[in-house]
C-alpha cells in the first residue's frame, strides 16, 4: 500500500471534480472551503479528505446550492447533503458523479443505492451503456493524468464486475442460438476485463453459447477447441496488451492458428485501429469498441 497516492495537486482536483483550478482558489480564499497544505516552495497540495469534500461541494453547487450556503455547512453536513442528493437524483450525470464519490470514498453503500435507484428507470444494459461506459471512460482519463489511485480503480471495477456477474447468473437458461460457440478471452498479460465480461452478458442474453476464459490467456490454449465438432467464434479485447509494437505480430499468430478452419475471431479495442487495413487468411473481424460490436449482434 506504500504506492497509494494520498496527496493531490490542484490540477488533480480540477481533473477529478471538473471544477477549474481558478474557481477552487477563489473558494479557498473567499469561503475557506478547503485548507491546502503547502510544499517548501509554496505549492498547494491536498489530502484525500479535501478531495472528497470538493466532490461533495461540486455536486451540491451543480444542483442549485449556493456556494455561500455550502460554506456555512460543516464537513459532516456537506457529506450528508451530497449523499442525499446523489440518492435522490441517481440518473446519468448525477449517477456518474455519485459513482465517482463512491470510488474516492470507498463507499459501497452509495454505489449500491445509486445503482438500485437506476434500476427503477433503466435495464441493466441501459445502465451499462449510458452510465458505466462514460464513467469508465472518465476513469481512463484520470489514469492518463496520473490522478487515479490503483486502490480506487480496483474498488470500483470490482463493484461493476459484481453487477455484471449477477446479471449473467440471472440469465441461466439453455442456449438457443447454436451458430457458434463464443469463446471469450484476454491476451496474455491483459487484465482489463469489464468490457469482455459485459459482452459475455449480451451474448448470453441473446441465447448464445459462451465459454468465458477471462484474463491473460496464451494463444496456444486455443488449440483445445480445435479437437471436436464445435464451430467457434473467439472473442478477445485489447486494452494494454499486447503493447503497440507487438500488435501486428500477435495477429499474425492468430491468423496462423485460424487459417484453413471454419473458426473465426473478433478482436475489440482501440489497438485494432492500428491494423484495420491488415489482410488476413483467416476469418478475423475488428471493432474499435464493445458497443460497436454489440450493434451488429
Amino acid at each position: 500500500m506504500n504506492n497509494i497516492k494520498t496527496t493531490f495537486t490542484i490540477k488533480d482536483l480540477e481533473n477529478i471534480s471538473g471544477i477549474k483550478a481558478h474557481t477552487i482558489r477563489i473558494w479557498e480564499k473567499r469561503y475557506n472551503l478547503l485548507q491546502p497544505n503547502r510544499t517548501d516552495t509554496n505549492i498547494r497540495y491536498y489530502s484525500a479528505k479535501s478531495l472528497q469534500k470538493l466532490l461533495n461541494v461540486a455536486l451540491l453547487n451543480k444542483h442549485n446550492f449556493k456556494i455561500s450556503k455550502i460554506a456555512d455547512m460543516n464537513d459532516e453536513q456537506i457529506t450528508v447533503n451530497a449523499r442525499e442528493l446523489a440518492f435522490k437524483l441517481a440518473a446519468n450525470d448525477e449517477a456518474i458523479n455519485a459513482f465517482k464519490l463512491s470510488m474516492f470514498q470507498f463507499d459501497k453503500v452509495l454505489f449500491n443505492n445509486t445503482y438500485n435507484k437506476l434500476l427503477h428507470k433503466m435495464t441493466f444494459s441501459q445502465i451499462f451503456k449510458k452510465i458505466f461506459i462514460p464513467f469508465l471512460n472518465h476513469i481512463g482519463l484520470l489514469w492518463q493524468t496520473n490522478t487515479l489511485l490503483p486502490a480506487h480503480e480496483h474498488f470500483i471495477s470490482n463493484l461493476i464486475i459484481q453487477k455484471i456477474q449477477l446479471n449473467i447468473e440471472k440469465l441461466e437458461y439453455a442456449a438457443s442460438n447454436n451458430d457458434y460457440t463464443y469463446v471469450l478471452f484476454l491476451p496474455d498479460g491483459e487484465i482489463h476485463e469489464i468490457g469482455l465480461m459485459y459482452l459475455n452478458y449480451e451474448l448470453v442474453l441473446r441465447g448464445c453459447q459462451t465459454v468465458y476464459l477471462g484474463q491473460s490467456l496464451p494463444l496456444d490454449n486455443l488449440n483445445y477447441f480445435f479437437d471436436g465438432d464445435l464451430k467457434v467464434c473467439f472473442i478477445t479485447s485489447l486494452t494494454v496488451k499486447p503493447y503497440d509494437d507487438k500488435v501486428d505480430e500477435y495477429f499474425d499468430e492468430i491468423n496462423n492458428i485460424l487459417k484453413g478452419t471454419e473458426h473465426r475471431l473478433i478482436a475489440i479495442g482501440n489497438k485494432t485501429e492500428t491494423i484495420k487495413e491488415k489482410k488476413f487468411d483467416a476469418n478475423v473481424t475488428l471493432y474499435p469498441s464493445v458497443i460497436e460490436m454489440i450493434k451488429e449482434l
